[in-house]
């Protein structure tokens, strides 16, 4: 279990620090995360669970969070950027968890394209980025980011079908990986990632270390899945972090959806 007035302490000279709201269990952190910000909670609110009921994914997909077992949490972001530089935020949260990942546990995550944590061939982790802009209001109010991690940690065994094998910090590390070092550091990691986008040389600098984390985005086979569904190699991503893709007729450049390595049959 977390233990909540250290957290406070561990954080104190962050934007999270007084604004950690913790459920036993939640359908969803960022259900919580997306209402909370409709009621006016402040930038830098996390909404942390022990257990997702209703966890989800991107594109409607299902997250298992088991109790007790992963990190799950939401953030409540507001953030002074052009649209261009909102579309970096999946990659730069990404970038901030796998730094937390490999401080706390040694472990090196392969980042696949826009938002998947892998260690090895098998995924540990997703992020979920949603964003909200309250219609109502007529003033010049900045659009709110949630940015949803899911990180599994101690979990031993997964469900049976899913898309890409899994895996635990636990099982890859072969030791137990404490969930609130964990935290703080992914926090802390997230706070820096989301200040770089602020600035034009640090924001533009994103896609190249997307590209220097990660085995799928430029070299590799795969096949896209989403709106913009094709098969190809990719060829590195666009100043935008949208992902190049060379198909038989032509470059392909996906905005949004997922990638796999091509089924075998």
């Amino acid at each position: 279990m977390y233990h909540l007035a250290a957290l406070d302490r561990e954080l104190a000279d962050t934007v999270f620090a007084g604004k950690i709201h913790f459920s036993p269990s939640t359908d969803s952190t960022n259900s919580d995360a997306l209402a909370a910000a409709r009621a006016g909670a402040p930038p830098g609110s996390v909404f942390l669970a022990d257990e997702q009921t209703a966890g989800r994914g991107r594109e409607g997909h299902a997250w298992h969070s088991a109790a007790g077992e992963g990190l799950y949490l939401s953030v409540l972001l507001r953030l002074a950027l052009p649209p261009a530089r909102i579309q970096l935020l999946p990659l730069a949260a990404g970038l901030a968890a796998a730094e937390a990942v490999h401080k706390v546990s040694g472990l090196t995550v392969d980042l696949r394209w826009p938002n998947d944590l892998l260690i090895g061939p098998a995924k540990a982790g997703g992020i979920l980025v949603e964003t909200l802009s309250r219609p109502e209001s007529h003033s010049k109010e900045l659009p709110h980011a949630v940015v949803g991690v899911g990180i599994n940690v101690h979990q031993r065994s997964f469900p049976h079908g899913l898309a890409t094998p899994a895996t635990s910090l636990d099982l890859a590390a072969g030791r137990t990986i404490s969930r609130q070092p964990l935290l703080v550091a992914l926090l802390r990691s997230l706070e820096h990632e989301a200040h770089g986008l602020a600035e034009e040389s640090a924001a533009s600098a994103t896609p190249a270390r997307m590209e220097a984390a990660s085995t799928w985005v430029r070299g590799r086979q795969v096949e896209v899945h989403g709106p913009q569904a094709c098969a190809g190699i990719t060829a590195g991503l666009d100043e935008h972090g949208f992902l190049r893709v060379e198909t038989a007729s032509g470059l392909v450049i996906v905005q949004t959806g997922g990638i796999r390595s091509p089924a075998i049959d």
